[in-house]
């Protein structure tokens, strides 16, 4: 690959033993990090990169901060932004880099920000609080948004809401400023949407779903009012072995060329890779292994698509390894590098 690379993990702070986002130069060939840096983040939960990739944005308990990402990796901070709501557990961006996306697990809402020319973080321009009950579960009782983001057609925000059950999709009318409520994809009981990926042909998306630990696959079509949604494929995240009762399906990635996904499992601490096949959409399993570690609560790819690093929240970790796509193996490359508490991790490329 040419070019450098930098990654940027984020973290919780509040037991004092993180700084909030850590930054990485990328090692390519080898597949691993090299610690460059700590920035201070109150409890990055969450960190994502435009689109044209010159800003990075975290979570954070102030609400949303915007950070310039410089030619040789290094950040500085542009601004901050309020939610006015609690700390959000999800961000996105639409492909213009026009709006920030913030999901809210804990007070259930969703709430659209505006971006301005330099990345900067600017007002809200609207936000919904979801309602309703799941069922009679500690985890799913109430609203719990997860997962926000634009559609490919700029047309609608679909919205994950794990504790409900349901995936919400509104029409988003700019000039208005509204999210106006059009659909809604109403998944079964118990089974926590938890996150969703777009194909970038915007012909498929990725459903995963935490507590029945399966990806549906969708097609999508836009549509004046709303759009033309379809469930092709039912896939479990574990593949065919018998499935631990503690498993709850917790991340998922597309390769960069898309032939590909990657799923991350807590409790049963794997891995599962599935081919991909971009005409039909579908997916096929590979393989599931061990990751080394305690809950992958996110997987990096790396830009080759040969490497992945998964960023293990329990145990403190993220451990890197080499994809054998045919033989269907993963084998883990060099030692574990310690981080408490990593929430998430974006590759940017950066220079020019």
């Amino acid at each position: 690959m040419t070019g450098k690379y930098m990654a940027y993990v984020g973290s919780y702070t509040y037991n004092g033993q993180a700084k909030g986002i850590t930054v990485y130069d990328v090692d390519i060939d080898g597949g691993r990090f090299i610690k460059r840096c700590e920035v201070e983040v109150e409890n990055s939960s969450y960190v994502i990169a435009s689109y044209d990739g010159k800003t990075l944005y975290s979570i954070a308990d102030e609400g949303v901060i915007a950070f310039r990402i410089h030619e040789d990796g290094s950040i500085t901070k542009l601004n901050a932004a309020s939610i006015k709501g609690m700390r959000g557990c999800h961000l996105s961006t639409d492909e213009e880099d026009n709006f920030l996306f913030v999901s809210g697990y804990h007070d259930g809402k969703c709430t659209v920000l505006d971006l301005k020319e330099d990345g900067s973080i600017g007002e809200i321009v609207t936000g919904v609080f979801h309602r309703g009950f799941g069922s009679v579960a500690e985890r799913n009782f109430s609203p719990h948004v997860s997962c926000s983001r634009r559609t490919p057609d700029g047309k609608f925000v679909m919205v994950a809401d794990l504790g409900i059950d349901q995936v919400k999709i509104y029409s988003f009318d700019e000039k208005n400023r509204e999210l106006i409520l059009v659909d809604a994809i109403r998944c079964e009981i118990e089974s926590a949407p938890r996150c969703f990926r777009f194909s970038s042909d915007g012909k498929f998306f990725y459903l995963i779903h935490q507590l029945k630990n399966r990806i549906d696959v969708f097609t999508y079509e836009t549509g004046d009012r709303q759009p033309k949604i379809e469930k092709i494929q039912t896939i479990s995240t574990t593949g065919p072995k018998p499935l631990n009762n503690l498993t709850a399906a917790c991340s998922m990635r597309l390769s960069n060329d898309e032939t590909h996904m990657f799923c991350g499992n807590a409790g049963d601490n794997t891995v599962t890779v599935y081919g991909r096949d971009k005409k039909t959409g579908k997916i096929r399993y590979l393989c599931c292994l061990p990751i080394s570690g305690s809950y992958p609560k996110d997987i990096c790819i790396f830009p080759d698509d040969k490497h992945f690093a998964s960023l293990n929240h329990e145990s403190g970790t993220i451990t890197f390894f080499t994809v054998d796509y045919e033989k269907g193996l993963l084998v883990m490359n060099g030692k574990e590098l310690n981080v408490k508490e990593p929430n998430s991790c974006v590759i940017v490329k950066v220079g020019k």
